[in-house]
């Protein structure tokens, strides 16, 4: 067992065969034993002072472990605590594993399939596109491997998105439809999809 000093100075050696020096209640005027912990702030969580039942009360009934803390300061510990205090970051921002880069050693997908295709059809598709049409599934935001379909299916979600009725007649919406446009334009002739 493991050698435990209080705040009083109090030693508690629970090693067999040695004595046991029970510690006292770290409140001042209290003679009775400190059988309770509680922390000594929010900085020293892991270290205590030692009390009787009623003053480990009185102690914690008074204690705040916001005190000293402003409005932002406690809503920035609220919301660590709400991830364990681990770092985050925001949706979409990390880069993962794309079906072209996906690697299956034990086969868990099935002969490598990926979307019903293996992932040899879809590094052959993916090498036999010319500059053009790579681009034009990045404007669509697409990677190999697609057929008609699947770009005949993203083209009408972005145009319905993008159309000027339903932004206002914004600007920037206008010109991304053209370049959707353009894009959809180039794969659809294409003779490379299936």
């Amino acid at each position: 067992m493991a050698t435990e000093v209080y705040s009083n100075g109090t030693v508690l050696d629970g090693a067999p065969g040695t004595e046991t020096v029970e510690a006292t209640c770290a409140h001042p005027d209290c003679r009775e034993s400190g059988a309770y912990r509680a922390p000594r702030s929010r900085h020293e969580l892991t270290r205590f002072y030692w009390f009787c039942l009623e003053h480990v009360r009185e102690y914690n009934a008074a204690w705040n472990y916001f005190a000293d803390m402003d409005d932002a300061a406690v809503e920035a510990e609220i919301r660590k605590d709400i991830v364990w205090q681990r770092p985050t970051w925001p949706l979409g921002t990390r880069l993962g594993v794309g079906a072209d880069q996906f690697h299956d050693p034990l086969s868990l997908l099935g002969d490598g399939e990926i979307g019903g295709r293996t992932a040899r059809e879809a590094q052959v598709q993916a090498q036999s596109l010319n500059a053009a049409e790579r681009e034009a599934l990045s404007v669509l935001g697409m990677v190999a491997p697609v057929t008609r379909a699947d770009i005949k299916q993203r083209y009408k979600i972005l145009a319905k998105s993008l159309h000027p009725d339903a932004n206002g007649g914004d600007k920037k919406a206008e010109e991304r439809l053209k370049s959707v446009n353009h894009a959809y334009t180039t794969l659809k002739d294409s003779e490379r999809l299936t």
